[in-house]
């Protein structure tokens, strides 16, 4: 028996530095999110569609509820 989990792209409540687009698209690919901030950069500057697709992106994608954070969090070693 396999369990059938879909992903869900959600805007990050513990990863963010302005909205959690960046930490959010990080949890979701399962990468460092300072990869994609990164990546998000080079597009922007580059002449890309990166800061307009990042506003867009703010509007559209929801915030990660609170109660996939609480059951998300990983114990404390200790």
């Amino acid at each position: 028996m396999t369990l059938n989990v879909k992903k869900k792209l959600y805007r990050s409540r513990n990863d963010r530095k302005l909205e959690g687009v960046c930490g959010g698209v990080a949890e979701y690919l399962g990468i460092d999110a300072t990869l994609v901030r990164l990546a998000w950069l080079l597009v922007a500057l580059a002449g890309g569609p990166g800061f307009l697709l990042y506003i867009i992106m703010v509007l559209v994608v929801p915030e990660e509820p609170e109660f996939l954070q609480v059951t998300a969090e990983k114990p404390k070693k200790g």
